[in-house]
């Protein structure tokens, strides 16, 4: 949600398209959020559907993370769109008349189906891939290792990797460093606007279970920092490395580990913590206090 609102309401990008995948919740629910969440930023975009379930494995959404609709206590309309004909990530690319940046904040099986479907389509269109996965240097938030997204489907993770796109990786022990204190969230609550009281609504389930499973006093919003990395490039720092994912069962599953057999990509391995806030104060907070809409984005700006 954050990383989607701050998206939108950055003028230097042009967000053209938004393919929605299982994770934290199902599809449908997740579906349902982003359209609410375009609703309430009065935004167009083309939406698609990137996976239901993983290429190998069960869904095991985490609905402890953000509750059962995947919204926290954010009211949301009920999940009842068929999603039998919605278009697959590919096509969403395929219409883009210019090559883009595609930004994953969920497990990689979207992209990966799509690079078994037509890798050169993908290759064509998509000269940036930025991903929030993996987790190299903190304590795992599924396993004692393993990140959520890569642990979801670590074999679309691994191909994904494998196709050494140009990728940049923003891990778990990055995203750690930023978080939003329970004081910030309840800051924000005290704003009039209709927009603020409902990120905060989704915000506080997230901080409850930060308290209880993290014993934290706040939240980590992780998925801001891949979108904040394309407005202000000195919000973080990467490092180019091999990277190799581990696929067996077991708290080895999803792993992410620096590997000279591993694929190329880039790791980001620090955040300007300072950076990050501002734009997520800035374009987020600061549009949700006030509930106004944002100017419609240009054609010619940085594609998304």
């Amino acid at each position: 949600m954050l990383a989607l609102l701050l998206a939108l309401n950055s003028p230097e990008l042009a967000v053209r398209g938004i393919s929605v995948s299982y994770g934290n919740t199902t599809i449908e629910n997740a579906f349902r959020n982003a359209v609410e969440i375009l609703r309430r930023a009065g935004k167009r975009v083309s939406l698609g559907i990137g996976a239901r379930r993983p290429l190998e494995r069960a869904v095991v959404p985490a609905s402890e993370t953000h509750g059962a609709s995947g919204m926290g206590h954010a009211a949301v309309p009920a999940a009842g769109v068929i999603l039998d004909f919605m278009r697959p990530l590919e096509r969403i690319l395929a219409e883009q008349p210019e090559p883009v940046t595609l930004v994953t904040l969920g497990p990689l099986t979207g992209l990966a189906l799509a690079l078994r479907s037509d890798p050169e389509l993908i290759r064509a269109k998509v000269t940036r891939h930025v991903a929030m996965a993996g987790n190299f240097a903190a304590k795992g938030n599924t396993t004692p290792y393993s990140e959520f997204n890569a642990w979801c489907d670590p074999e679309a993770l691994s191909l994904v990797l494998q196709a050494e796109l140009p990728t940049d990786l923003v891990p778990l022990d990055v995203t750690r460093q930023f978080a939003l204190s329970a004081s910030d969230v309840s800051r924000l609550g005290g704003a009039e606007g209709d927009n603020a009281r409902w990120i905060v609504d989704a915000l506080r389930f997230y901080v409850e279970f930060h308290r209880e499973y993290e014993r934290l006093d706040g939240c980590i919003v992780n998925d801001v920092l891949a979108v904040a990395a394309l407005l202000d490039p000195e919000t973080l720092s990467f490092e180019s490395t091999r990277v190799a994912v581990d696929l067996e069962d077991g708290e080895s599953r999803g792993r992410t580990r620096m590997a000279s057999e591993g694929s190329l990509a880039r790791v980001a391995r620090h955040v300007d913590r300072g950076r990050a806030r501002t734009l997520l104060s800035d374009r987020v907070f600061s549009w949700a206090a006030s509930s106004l809409p944002r100017p419609v984005l240009v054609p010619e700006m940085a594609r998304v």
